[in-house]
């Protein structure tokens, strides 16, 4: 089905045809023309999945078949820094052809920078919601000619503390407006904030709850906590890896282990909140040149970063949902690339684990590295059998209707062969 068929304008069906995207995929397929219709929409959506597209592509349109103007007629509200200039480098792409402005506001950048944005006219506005309330605040923005809200990944906005912001933008929003909330749950928190925000909406589920990761090959790797640092170094360096993000559960463990793998000659940047907005930006783009092997980040990078063709992902710590695993991961093997998720596992990791097995409804095989062997871990002895009747050592023939001599049976076999079954 091509995307002339959805019923978007022309004039994007040609840009998408020179950027090399012909056919829609299964979430803007079935998206887009709901979105046309003017309905309110709750959708469950991973990333990688075209989901930008899918509710840009319908915005372009709308504003592109109404009456001209240079008022805010799209409002796009995200999580975080990152994904606001992701999806406003998406905005500008799409709409290259078609006069639309458009600009992303957020914490961490000059307020005077982005008022002069804003003061020479913006037609769509990709926003954290905590920036977007100091611009309203400041007279920089008006929301009366809005027409269209998106809320994308709203799951992270309202577990980044958002909430309180969302609910005082929403009383200042038009009551006559289209409202698309984009969420990778749709959980009781989602539905609370739906029902503030949408009007009778249409719900949706355009993806399986978990992804489907059987293109990324997972390689868990049981040590003990001490360990953990040098395990990575050798990992990075004995593999060679020419890329790889690794994701930490704090900031301060971040710190301790980029400077670590510095000293350990990797050329490392470290990638959290606490990090200057400017600073982060130039590592993630020293990362992406190939300038910089290894990138370590909290959860801060598990959502709303596109890294082309990353190869490597490695967890140093579990996160402490199952969920954000999968997201994690998720930034390796995207757009049909293969992919690799090591994954570092200690003994007081294992409840984690078992919680990561059972929302991805698989088992994984823990294995040990040579040298790093953990002591800590509870390697499972062989069952003992009980008492015998022939000698020790001897196992007697069960074939009915035999009787063996101790001399000529056979030795069991170790369940074990790299340890001695005790006797």
């Amino acid at each position: 089905m091509p995307f002339q068929s959805l019923g978007i304008d022309p004039r994007l069906c040609t840009t998408l045809a020179t950027l090399g995207y012909n056919v829609p995929t299964p979430v803007q397929e079935k998206v887009i023309p709901l979105i046309l219709q003017g309905r309110d929409l709750m959708a469950t959506a991973q990333t990688g999945t075209g989901k930008t597209a899918a509710y840009v592509l319908p915005l372009l349109h709308n504003l592109i078949n109404s009456p001209a103007s240079p008022a805010l007629r799209g409002l796009i509200l995200v999580p975080t820094r990152e994904l606001a200039t992701q999806v406003e480098r998406s905005v500008r792409t799409y709409a290259q052809h078609t006069g639309l402005t458009s600009c992303a506001v957020y914490g961490g950048a000059k307020l005077s920078t982005q008022t002069k944005k804003l003061e020479s006219g913006v037609q769509i506005l990709i926003a954290t919601p905590g920036r977007l309330l100091e611009h309203l605040k400041l007279g920089n923005v008006s929301l009366e000619s809005l027409r269209l809200v998106v809320f994308d990944e709203a799951d992270r906005i309202l577990d980044m503390g958002f909430w309180a912001d969302v609910q005082t933008l929403v009383a200042l929003f038009p009551k006559k407006r289209q409202t698309l909330l984009f969420s990778v749950n749709l959980n009781k928190s989602i539905k609370r904030f739906s029902e503030i925000c949408l009007k009778k909406p249409l719900t949706i589920a355009l993806t399986p709850t978990v992804p489907d990761t059987s293109h990324i090959a997972q390689i868990f790797y049981g040590c003990d906590k001490e360990q953990k640092n040098e395990l990575l170094s050798y990992l990075i360096g004995s593999r060679n890896f020419s890329q790889a993000l690794v994701f930490t559960r704090t900031k301060g463990s971040a710190d301790v282990l980029g400077a670590h793998l510095k000293e350990s000659g990797l050329k490392t940047a470290i990638f959290h909140g606490d990090i200057p907005y400017a600073h982060r930006a130039k590592a993630l783009n020293a990362f992406k040149a190939g300038v910089i092997q290894v990138l370590v980040a909290t959860d801060i990078a598990s959502r709303g970063l596109d890294i082309e063709k990353l190869p490597v992902i490695i967890n140093f710590d579990l996160p402490p949902d199952a969920e954000d695993y999968i997201h994690r991961i998720g930034r390796t093997g995207r757009a049909g690339e293969s992919g690799e998720a090591f994954t570092l596992v200690t003994p007081e990791d294992k409840s984690k684990l078992k919680e990561i097995e059972a929302l991805a409804k698989r088992t994984f095989k823990i294995d040990f590295l040579e040298g790093f062997e953990a002591k800590r871990w509870h390697i499972p002895k062989p069952k003992k059998q009980g008492k015998r009747p022939t000698q020790k050592g001897k196992k007697p023939d069960t074939k009915l209707g035999k009787k063996t001599n101790a001399k000529t049976a056979t030795k069991p076999t170790q369940k074990h062969p790299t340890k001695k079954a005790k006797r």
